[in-house]
């Protein structure tokens, strides 16, 4: 099967031990020297309409896709678990001599 770039655009990728649905690829990495294709990107999703950036992207190697369908990508994929957040302690007291 023969698939173009824009055919890949409206396929959606779903990771095949769970079943999450991890969105639509929005871009490939291309390795210009072997003529091979490298991974798939998909964009992380906004954050507060845009306004605070993007989350993470999700870079899906080759290696990891295991069928291309019609309709969708099964991936053989874990995606990766972003670092704790720290979070704001408050303000502290100084203490008094």
């Amino acid at each position: 099967m023969n698939c173009s770039f824009y055919e890949l655009r409206h396929k959606e990728v779903i990771n095949r031990s769970n079943g999450c649905r991890i969105g639509y690829v929005d871009d490939l990495e291309i390795d210009t020297c072997n003529a091979t294709l490298c991974s798939l990107i998909i964009y992380g999703g906004f954050r507060c309409f845009g306004l605070l950036g993007r989350k993470q992207d999700f870079i899906i190697p080759w290696s990891k896709i295991g069928l291309i369908g019609e309709d969708t990508i099964l991936v053989d994929w874990n995606i990766p678990t972003p670092p704790p957040k720290k979070m704001f302690g408050g303000f502290k007291r100084r203490r008094q001599k």
